[in-house]
């Protein structure tokens, strides 16, 4: 059982669970290069919206292809890689084309009349081939200035590009940094450099 109440209580063999977030969960179905993205029965709006959304960014490289979708389910691209929270929590090292790439899709989905929000080390995912892919787009059309992608590339290159900077963080670490930031404890100005 999740945070949200949910358990998956069965599921077709040809399905290999991936993930649950806060409003569904996502399987691979087996034997395709497609992913399956089922919504809790509340969040069924948050499905239309993500569908909607995923028809806007339809031809762009950065985000998943959206092959059908339906109340509660989206039959989107499954992404093979690692998020950039899977990156650091591993030390697979990142570097500053990772960041300009992201920087160029999130570019991209604005001049679609987008406005990319929720952009965090979860919903960016880095290929085997070394390549950004976007997903979780269902806040893509929010009007808040989101500040989140803004602030992760200030603690990039004001902490983590450099030499000194651990390459490979504990998740528990990251999961404190990501709740004192949602709580606005923390945020990118308290790593600002002081001269």
């Amino acid at each position: 059982m999740d945070k949200n109440g949910i358990s998956i209580l069965e599921k077709d063999s040809t399905l290999e669970f991936i993930g649950a977030g806060r409003s569904a969960v996502v399987f691979k179905i087996l034997s395709t290069n497609k992913a399956l993205k089922v919504f809790y029965p509340n969040f069924t709006g948050i499905a239309k919206e993500e569908a909607e959304i995923y028809e806007i960014l339809k031809g762009n490289p950065y985000y998943p292809t959206l092959y059908e979708a339906g109340e509660n389910f989206l039959l989107i691209d499954y992404i093979e890689g690692y998020t950039l929270f899977e990156c650091l929590s591993q030390g697979i090292p990142l570097n500053e084309s990772t960041i300009n790439e992201t920087d160029y899709a999130l570019s991209l989905a604005r001049k679609a009349g987008l406005n990319p929000s929720d952009i965090h080390l979860r919903n960016i995912i880095l290929t085997p081939e070394g390549r950004v892919k976007l997903i979780d787009v269902a806040r893509f059309r929010q009007t808040k200035d989101c500040q989140q992608w803004t602030d992760l590339k200030k603690v990039f290159f004001t902490m983590y590009s450099k030499t000194y900077f651990p390459k490979k963080i504990p998740v528990s670490v990251l999961n404190t940094i990501a709740y004192l930031y949602k709580k606005r404890i923390l945020h990118a100005d308290s790593f600002r450099k002081t001269s």
